[in-house]
């Protein structure tokens, strides 16, 4: 199993068997800067061999929870980049209590904006998308619900997951949103996918729609 995490002592305990503990999110100290929302950060490693999709909840390892900025770069300095990895490695920050699967109550009727990146752009997008949703700059309340960063063999993709796919106002706008916080260029290409979708063909990035949602 690949790595994720350097071994700390301050964000990652380590047991006797060689697995990370959970870092649970302490109160937000006076001299911290709040969050809105406690987020947790996990991730998943593809198992060897045959997999289905239905067991992906299962080897999904939660790392720490985080409801400060401070709690987050502590946090988030301790876990590689996704540049840095070679395995099939799904990175999740999603807000506490959504967890990152389809199926989940607050993704089901959701959906997904993917982007799809050449290999070494990943750490650049995935730090400053983590920052703008910790910053709040979607302004769309808690129709946000998490993000992921998925490394393949040959291009890396990263999804912003959001409550209502049938809100066309408002996943057009984080879509927008998305565009400008990550500074795209007017020429790169913005696909969604509904989770009901996903659910049926059992993928998330095959037979996505191009940029405008049209259902």
């Amino acid at each position: 199993m690949t790595d994720v995490l350097t071994t700390n002592a301050e964000s990652v305990v380590e047991t006797s068997d060689n697995r990370q503990q959970f870092v649970t999110s302490s109160p937000c100290p006076s001299d911290e800067h709040p969050l809105e929302f406690t987020y947790v950060f996990s991730y998943f490693v593809r198992p060897q061999g045959k997999f289905d999709p239905e067991d992906y909840a299962a080897y999904v390892q939660p790392v720490a929870s985080f409801n400060s900025v401070e709690q987050f770069w502590n946090t988030y300095r301790h876990i590689r980049r996704p540049s840095d990895i070679t395995d099939k490695v799904d990175f999740h920050m999603f807000k506490e209590g959504i967890k990152p699967v389809w199926e989940d109550a607050a993704n089901r009727k959701g959906g997904k904006w993917i982007l799809r990146l050449r290999k070494g752009l990943s750490s650049r997008i995935w730090e400053n998308l983590l920052l703008a949703m910790i910053g709040e700059q979607f302004l769309v309340g808690e129709e946000i619900c998490g993000a992921v960063c998925s490394i393949r063999n040959q291009e890396d993709i990263v999804s912003l997951w959001n409550r209502t796919a049938d809100n066309l106002g408002t996943t057009n706008r984080i879509r927008d949103t998305l565009r400008r916080v990550l500074n795209l260029p007017v020429n790169a290409v913005l696909e969604y996918k509904r989770h009901d979708d996903c659910l049926k063909d059992q993928s998330s990035y095959r037979h996505t729609n191009l940029d405008l949602i049209r259902r």
